[in-house]
């Protein structure tokens, strides 16, 4: 019997803050009482304030956090201390670390600097841990499994902060959602905070659409600002993934694409071979005449979508390419399983697949039939096409054996469309 998973789905429609998404699963379910114990533990002098709040006719849940007055800018390390001093599970200690290490990471990147120098200034403030400390025992208390979020809307304009106006997303948010999908936004405020993107793309498995889930609570996070043409809401629906979906998964790829006409055949080769070693899906080139009349390479890498950055930048590194094309594809899969036959050679692995007017192929693996080929002496389609009869012979209906198990039936025969991209 499958196995029932809590799922979460963030519904970004007016951006994420911290606050906002502490008070959304707080109002989801989230015990009070416990995610105190847990901040008061740290030693920061914070509380937390909620409050029902309505933005454009809509209720929701506010989130006030008193402390004392402040001027400290933090590091890594200074954060670390203040959690492991805290009476907190490893688990969430773990988690709360992992949100900071983000944002250390993306503000290192932007200064140009180490993660040992980076200061916090507004992820450092006590709002912000406690926000993130807060969202991390919130996950516990819930036992959220995976998490889906849609696509993030940024803002537009400009922010003030410690370093001065910047553009919206600010520097460190922009390289935090860098891979996420950005949903259109003309408002001209900052609608997902650093923080805010650092939560989502730490806790968040993949971005799309509701999954298909039996919906069990729904919490409303409330932001402080009013807008015009939204309610200024964050909505966490919390449930159980349905069991004859669950085992569903996003079969929808990337495609890379660079050209290259400066680069030599054994670099090309050598790149070829680091993609696969990578986890490519595939790999290809293709001769093709570039500007000035130069002949050149065209190659094309086939992959996870979690898997993007990945490939560029291997393909950065091993070619000189100064730019790489990439774009969401979604594809057909059928279902299939591994399976292994009795052959008369010994044992064969193969797969079986379910086509989609319900018959049953099955291929075996090209490596194990060619090695009996070597070994036989025979031609390889002879010892491929024995394999199969091998297979088939137990029914001449052309079901598998009673040994094998066949193609799961939860990942039935489906097209593929969710929006870019997965970071699963």
């Amino acid at each position: 019997m499958s196995q029932i998973m809590r799922v979460a789905y963030l519904d970004c429609f007016s951006g994420i803050s911290g606050d906002m998404c502490l008070a959304a699963l707080i109002d989801a379910g989230a015990n009070v009482t416990t995610l105190q114990k847990g901040i008061e533990s740290l030693q920061i002098d914070a509380r937390l304030e909620v409050f029902p709040v309505r933005k454009h006719a809509f209720r929701g849940l506010g989130l006030r956090i008193t402390h004392p007055e402040q001027h400290a800018h933090r590091t890594l390390g200074d954060v670390h201390a203040i959690l492991q001093r805290g009476q907190l599970p490893a688990s969430v200690k773990d988690r709360a670390l992992r949100i900071f290490e983000r944002v250390a990471k993306a503000e290192a990147k932007v200064h140009g600097t180490t993660l040992d120098r980076v200061t916090f200034h507004e992820v450092g403030a006590i709002d912000s841990i406690v926000d993130i400390v807060g969202v991390s025992l919130a996950w516990e208390d819930l036992e959220i499994e995976t998490a889906v979020a849609s696509a993030i809307p940024t803002g537009t304009g400009q922010v003030r902060i410690a370093h001065g106006l910047v553009a919206i997303p600010a520097p460190a948010t922009a390289e935090l959602l860098a891979g996420v999908p950005i949903a259109a936004c003309n408002l001209p405020w900052e609608m997902t905070t650093p923080t805010g993107a650092a939560i989502v793309c730490e806790l968040v498995d993949r971005f799309g659409s509701l999954p298909s889930m039996q919906v069990a609570r729904i919490g409303y996070g409330a932001g402080t600002r009013d807008l015009e043409d939204r309610p200024n809401l964050l909505r966490i629906l919390l449930g159980d993934a349905l069991p004859e979906r669950a085992a569903a998964s996003d079969h929808s790829i990337v495609i890379l694409e660079t050209n290259v006409d400066d680069t030599t055949g054994e670099q090309v080769g050598f790149a070829v071979e680091q993609l696969w070693r990578a986890g490519a899906l595939d790999v290809y080139t293709s001769a093709v005449q570039m500007k000035k009349n130069r002949p050149g390479t065209l190659i094309t890498v086939l992959a996870f979508p979690k898997d993007l950055k990945t490939m560029e930048q291997i393909l950065f590194q091993q070619t000189g390419t100064l730019g790489v094309r990439h774009r969401r594809q979604a594809r057909t899969v059928l279902p299939r399983d591994g399976v292994e036959v009795d052959s008369p050679w010994g044992i064969v692995p193969g797969k079986v697949c379910e086509l989609p007017n319900g018959e049953v192929d099955f291929s075996p693996e090209y490596d194990a039939c060619a090695e009996i080929a070597r070994a036989e002496g025979m031609r390889l389609i002879d010892v491929m096409e024995e394999v199969r009869n091998s297979y088939f012979s137990a029914d001449s209906s052309g079901a598998p054996k009673e040994d094998s198990e066949p193609p799961n039936p939860d990942t039935s025969y489906r097209w593929d469309s969710s929006p870019w991209p997965d970071d699963a």
